[in-house]
Order: C-alpha cells, then sequence, then structure tokens
C-alpha cells in the first residue's frame, strides 16, 4: 500500500516534468519569445536533463536533434514504470522490459514516421517542380538527403539513381521499417510481459 503511494507521487511528479521538459523544448523553437523569469527557472528546471542527452551524436541527423525525443521518451518509460507499479503493487522484470522496448520503439517509430513524412513532402514538391531552393526544401533535404543516400547505397549496391527514384526508394523503405519494425517489436513485448519472473 505505502509502495503504491510512492509510487502515484512519483508518477505525478514525472508526468509533470515530462510536461515542462516538453513545454522547454517548444520554448526553444522560438527564440524570439521572452517569458521573462519564468522561462529562466524552466530553463535551469529542464536544461540539464534535456543536454545530457544533447551530447550523444548518434542522436543527430543532419541540423535535426533528435534528443528531446529521447529524453522524452525515457521519463515516459519511468512514467510507465511508475504507474504499473502504483495500480498493480507489484512490478515484474518482463513488464518493465516490455515496457522499456516499447517505449524506445515509439522514439524510433516516430523517428521513421518524421523521415517518411519528409521524403513524401519532398516527393511531392518535385513532382510538382516546387521550387528546390526554398528554405524550407533545403532543411528537408538537410535532414533527410544523408540517410536517403545510405538507403540507396543498400537497395542499389553503388549504382547511380535519379533523385525522384531514390527519393521513392526512401519513403518505402521509411515506412516498411516502420510497420514492420512495430510489427515485430509487438511480438517482443507480448513475449517479455509473459515470462513468468
Amino acid at each position: 500500500m505505502v509502495l503504491s503511494i510512492i509510487a502515484r507521487v512519483l508518477s505525478a511528479a514525472v508526468s509533470i516534468y515530462m510536461l515542462l521538459c516538453t513545454l522547454r523544448v517548444l520554448v526553444s523553437w522560438l527564440p524570439s519569445l521572452d517569458l521573462g523569469r519564468s522561462g529562466d527557472l524552466l530553463a535551469s528546471a529542464t536544461d540539464p536533463y534535456l543536454g545530457f542527452f544533447s551530447r550523444f551524436p548518434v542522436l543527430r541527423a543532419g541540423s535535426f536533434d533528435f534528443s528531446p525525443i529521447a529524453a522524452l521518451a525515457v521519463l515516459a518509460v519511468a512514467n510507465n514504470l511508475l504507474t504499473t507499479l502504483a495500480f498493480t503493487g507489484s512490478l515484474s522484470v518482463g513488464v518493465a522490459l516490455g515496457m522499456l522496448v516499447s517505449a524506445l520503439w515509439s522514439a524510433v517509430a516516430f523517428v521513421f514516421s518524421f523521415l517518411s513524412f519528409c521524403a513524401l513532402a519532398r516527393v511531392i514538391a518535385y513532382a510538382a517542380r516546387w521550387n528546390s531552393l526554398h528554405p524550407l526544401w533545403r532543411v528537408i533535404d538537410a535532414i533527410i538527403n544523408p540517410i536517403l543516400y545510405r538507403v540507396n547505397r543498400i537497395v542499389y549496391r553503388d549504382r547511380i539513381v535519379n533523385y525522384l527514384q531514390g527519393l521513392l526508394t526512401g519513403f518505402a523503405a521509411f515506412v516498411l521499417v516502420r510497420f514492420a519494425g512495430g510489427a515485430l517489436v509487438g511480438l517482443v513485448v507480448q513475449l517479455l510481459r509473459s515470462l513468468p519472473f
């Protein structure tokens, strides 16, 4: 009973901190927005935690920084574990591992969904012959081109393909990984949750 109450209090605290971190990420996208003293308090409460994840180069793709997604995923796992502990009074290793795998996959799935969206937007822009030098398309190209290069190198084995074909191949690969990975992770999570310990 005491453990359940402690878990509920901690879960509520983690939920509030997740909200603060999300707010901090959103505010960082608007550098001209000045929140004054409350913005300074928000930054001092969340920047050390968010900054820890920004140290990992693997969480960057071109000019895009995925470290906030990783930071929020860790908080989501902690919150799920605490919520399960609060309502069941116990937590098995299998359930905890299942939650961890599920949360990690959620972050990865978000990245693949985002890449799919970017590739599809770029295909539409290319087919419609929109200005490819527009800053929006340059940002999207900076995000997806390094990944598209690797995907196309695997698929086409160093053969040269045109840009549209490369975009379509990348889009198909992102969607395939997103859904096939989701199905595989779902099976792994079910297997982990059924473990007797």
